[in-house]
């Protein structure tokens, strides 16, 4: 086991402690005596630390957990409303929001009604959120993903691999008949699904990764190297996103080449 600096569980101390006093304060339970012939459920401590975008430690949250459940990971809604003075959105992920609109007056209205009921932290201005960095300038947003490429560039040890200048290497004809599949396809899988998370702020990538993402049953080594391949195409330009303009006339423009008959599997033709 890694030890537990001095520091670090006194932070995560507090943290148990402010969960309790919501908890209290909100009157979550009641306590109230067993039935006869039952037994009670066990719980334990959850502990999660946060991060800000440049891997510094930003908060540690606890949360009480009964034995038996699991938290969900997609645990999210979106809320909306639209007035006469305004629209406001909230968007929520287990136990944290993101508020925004062009109606500051309600944001600040729902924001202080939610800290009254249930204490909640306000940390600002959007800056990260779920692998997401915020970047803003006198002529828009800017969203980008540069801390969660280096974490997996870091996890799939290329840190020190020479960028590629394409998202995919055209030399080779992905197919079906690569072959023996990988014994093990779940990590095939993994990196196929955090590529996917990349595409909604590179674009770019969306056709090889929807290509990579027909083999999850068949996957060969040859597949899980172009995988890594994308991941080098990201690293030769880290701070590269969308950019939401903040005057915009809204045209939509989009491009896309074709070969003809040239899947291996289908003979079918391919369009990205």
């Amino acid at each position: 086991m890694t030890p537990i600096s001095k520091n670090i569980l006194l932070a995560i101390m507090d943290a148990i402690k402010a969960k309790l006093d919501a908890l209290e304060t909100n009157k979550t339970w009641i306590l109230t005596k067993l039935p006869p012939g039952k037994k009670a459920i066990g719980c334990k401590w959850v502990i999660k630390t946060k991060f800000k975008a440049d891997g510094s430690v930003e908060c540690h949250n606890a949360r009480l957990v009964a034995n038996g459940f699991t938290q969900s990971r997609s645990d999210h809604s979106l809320f909306a409303k639209r007035t006469n003075s305004g629209f406001t959105a909230i968007l929520v992920y287990v136990d944290d929001l993101i508020l925004g609109g062009d109606d500051l007056a309600e944001i600040e209205c729902i924001k202080k009604l939610l800290d009254d009921k249930f204490k909640i932290k306000d940390p600002g201005r959007l800056k990260y959120f779920l692998g997401l960095e915020v970047a803003r300038t006198t002529q828009g947003i800017s969203l980008y993903q540069q801390k969660y490429t280096l974490d997996l560039l870091k996890e799939y040890g290329l840190t020190n691999a020479k960028p590629a200048s394409t998202p995919m290497n055209y030399t080779v004809t992905l197919s079906k008949s690569f072959k023996v599949p990988l014994d093990d396809l779940q990590p095939y899988r993994r990196l196929i699904g955090r590529l996917l998370y990349f595409t909604n702020t590179r674009p770019d990538i969306c056709f090889i990764v929807s290509k990579l993402s027909q083999y999850l049953d068949c996957a060969t080594g040859l597949h899980f190297k172009a995988g890594l391949h994308v991941l080098c195409y990201l690293k030769q330009a880290l701070a590269k996103g969308v950019f939401f303009p903040r005057n915009s006339d809204f045209k939509l423009t989009g491009y896309f080449d074709s070969d003809w008959g040239t899947c291996p599997d289908s003979r079918r033709s391919m369009t990205g």
